[in-house]
C-alpha cells in the first residue's frame, strides 16, 4: 500500500517535467486575476477621460501618486502579518497565530487611521508639492478627502485576505479581490455618469468597494478561525515581532511609488495634459503586462523547489524560461499596440501632450518594459535564492539613480523627454539586475553556497505599479508567497501559499 504524504506537506511538483510548461501555467493563471483587477482601474481612467476635462484626468494622476505611497505601507504591513502568522501555522501553533493576527489587525487599524487622516488633512500641500495646481489641485484634494479617511477598510481587507492565504485558501482570497473589483466596475459608471458625480463619484465608488472587501475579508478570516479575541497585553510584543518583517517590506515597497511621484512632479511642469497622459499610461501598463507581472510570483516557487532539491540546472533553466516569456509578451504587445495606437488615444480622449505621450509609449518606450520585466524576474530569483537584499538594492537603485538623473535630463526636452528618461533608467537597472541574477544562479553549483533560501524574515518584494488597493491585493495574491523553513527530525521542506 502506498503511504500518503503527511497532512500539510506539499508535493515538490516543480522538480520534474517541463520548466517552460510550469512557468507558462503558473504565470498564465496568475495573469488572469491580475488583468481582471487592473482592467477596472484602466476603465475608471477611460470613464474620467470621457468627461473631457483635463483637470480631472490630471487629478487622478496626482491623487494616484499619493495613494501609491499609502498602498505601499499597506502591502508592507500585510506581508509582515502573513510572514509572522504563517511561521506559527507551520510550527503547529495555531492559537499563537490567531493572537498575533488579532494584535496585528489592531495595530494595522490604528496606523491606517492615522495615515489616512494625516493624508486627508495634508492633501492640499502634499499635492502642491507634487506639482498639482489650479483645478487639478482642487479635484485631487477633494478625491483624497473622500478616500483617505477610509484607508483602514482596505488595510483590514488586505490583512484578512492574507490570513486566508496563510491557511492555504488562495482561491478564496482571490475571490475577495475580484469581488472588490466587480463592485468598483459596477459602481464607477453609475456614480460618474448615472448620478453625474464625476471624480467625487469615483471616490465614493472606491470607498464602497473597500467596505465590501473589508467585510468579505473579515468573514473569510473568521471562517478559518484565524482571529482571536484581542489581548491588549500582547499588542506591543506582537507588533514588534511583525515589524521585523513589515518595516523592511514597507521600505522596499515604497521605492516604486516614490519614483512614480517624482515622475508625476516632472510631468506637472508641462501642464495637465502631460500628467493625464502619464496617468493613462500607468493604468494601461499593468493590463498589458499582467503576464510579466505575474511572473514575479510564479517563478519563485519553481526556483525554490528546485533549489531545495539541489537541481541547480533547473533553477537556471527557470530564469531563462521566464526571460523568454517576458520577451514574447513585450514583443507581441508592442506590435499590437503600435498598430492600434490611434484607437488607444481615442479611447482615453487624449489630446495635446497626453496624446503625444500615449503615441510615444505605443511606438517606442513600450519596448523598455522588456528590461522592467527582466528586473521583475531577477527580483524573484534574488528573493527565492537567498539574496533578498539585492532586490531591495535594485528596486531603490531604479527608483533613485535610475529615475532622478534620467528624468531630470529628459525634462529639458519636454514631456516626451521625461518619458524617455524614465524608460532609459529602467533599461540600465533591468540589464544590471538580470546579469547579476545569472551570476547568482552560477554560484549555486558550489557545494557550500554562501547563501541559503529565504527564511521567515526574508520576504518577496513588490514592484508592480499598483494604482488601487484592489490591484495591490491582486498583486499580493501573486507575489506574497514567502518561503518558511520548517524543520523536523527527518527533513526540511518549504511551504508556500501556492
Amino acid at each position: 500500500m502506498t503511504r500518503q504524504p503527511p497532512p500539510g506537506r506539499q508535493k515538490a511538483c516543480f522538480t520534474t517535467g517541463s520548466i517552460m510548461r510550469h512557468v507558462i501555467v503558473m504565470a498564465g493563471t496568475g495573469a488572469i486575476g491580475l488583468m481582471a483587477v487592473f482592467a477596472v482601474d484602466m476603465l475608471n481612467m477611460v470613464y474620467i477621460g470621457h468627461l473631457n476635462d483635463p483637470a480631472l484626468t490630471a487629478a487622478i494622476g496626482f491623487a494616484g501618486a499619493v495613494l501609491g505611497l499609502q498602498i505601499a505601507v499597506s502591502i508592507g504591513m500585510t506581508i509582515g502579518l502573513s510572514a509572522a502568522t504563517a511561521r506559527e501555522i507551520g510550527a503547529g501553533r495555531h492559537e499563537e497565530a490567531r493572537h498575533i493576527a488579532s494584535s496585528s489587525l489592531i495595530v494595522t487599524l490604528v496606523v491606517a487611521l492615522l495615515l489616512g487622516l494625516i493624508t486627508s488633512l495634508a492633501a492640499h500641500p502634499v499635492l502642491h508639492l507634487f506639482g498639482a495646481q489650479g483645478d487639478a489641485l482642487e479635484h485631487a484634494t477633494a478625491y483624497l478627502h473622500v478616500v483617505s479617511p477610509f484607508l483602514p477598510l482596505i488595510c483590514v481587507g488586505m490583512a484578512a485576505s492574507s490570513l486566508m492565504r496563510v491557511v492555504g485558501d488562495a482561491k478564496g482570497s482571490m475571490h475577495i479581490t475580484l469581488l472588490g473589483a466587480v463592485v468598483a466596475a459596477v459602481l464607477d459608471p453609475l456614480m460618474i455618469f448615472g448620478l453625474h458625480e464625476g471624480l467625487t463619484g469615483a471616490a465614493i465608488s472606491t470607498v464602497l468597494s473597500r467596505l465590501v472587501v473589508a467585510a468579505a475579508g473579515l468573514r473569510g478570516a473568521l471562517r478559518h478561525d484565524m482571529i482571536a479575541r484581542p489581548d491588549f497585553s500582547r499588542i506591543l510584543p506582537d507588533a514588534r515581532h511583525v515589524a521585523g518583517v513589515a518595516m523592511p517590506a514597507i521600505l522596499t515597497n515604497l521605492a516604486t511609488p516614490v519614483a512614480g511621484a517624482y515622475v508625476t512632479g516632472a510631468m506637472a511642469s508641462f501642464g495637465l495634459e502631460a500628467v493625464g497622459g502619464q496617468a493613462s499610461i500607468e493604468r494601461m501598463v499593468p493590463v498589458l503586462f499582467s503576464l510579466v507581472f505575474a511572473l514575479t510570483g510564479s517563478v519563485g516557487p519553481i526556483m525554490a523547489q528546485n533549489l531545495g532539491a539541489g537541481q541547480y540546472d533547473r533553477v537556471r533553466e527557470t530564469l531563462t524560461a521566464a526571460l523568454k516569456l517576458v520577451m514574447l509578451s513585450v514583443g507581441s504587445t508592442w506590435v499590437l499596440l503600435a498598430a492600434l495606437q490611434d484607437y488607444v488615444v481615442a479611447g482615453f480622449h487624449a489630446q495635446g501632450n497626453a496624446a503625444l505621450l500615449i503615441h510615444l509609449f505605443c511606438s517606442w518606450t513600450i519596448g523598455a518594459f522588456l528590461f522592467v520585466g527582466m528586473l521583475f524576474v531577477a527580483n524573484a530569483a534574488f528573493n527565492n535564492l537567498g539574496f533578498p537584499l539585492y532586490s531591495t538594492a535594485f528596486n531603490w537603485g531604479r527608483a533613485t539613480l535610475g529615475t532622478i538623473p534620467f528624468v531630470w535630463f529628459g525634462s529639458r526636452f519636454g514631456p516626451a523627454g521625461v518619458q524617455l528618461g524614465h524608460a532609459a533608467g529602467g533599461i540600465v537597472f533591468g540589464s544590471l539586475a538580470v546579469i547579476t541574477a545569472f551570476r547568482v544562479t552560477r554560484t549555486l553549483s558550489s557545494p557550500c553556497p554562501a547563501h541559503v533560501p529565504a527564511g521567515p524574515g526574508e520576504v518577496p518584494v513588490s514592484d508592480v505599479p499598483t494604482v488601487s488597493a484592489e490591484a495591490a491585493m491582486a498583486e499580493l495574491d501573486e507575489l506574497e508567497a514567502p518561503a518558511f523553513r520548517e524543520t523536523d527530525r527527518s527533513e526540511d521542506h518549504v511551504k508556500t501559499d501556492h
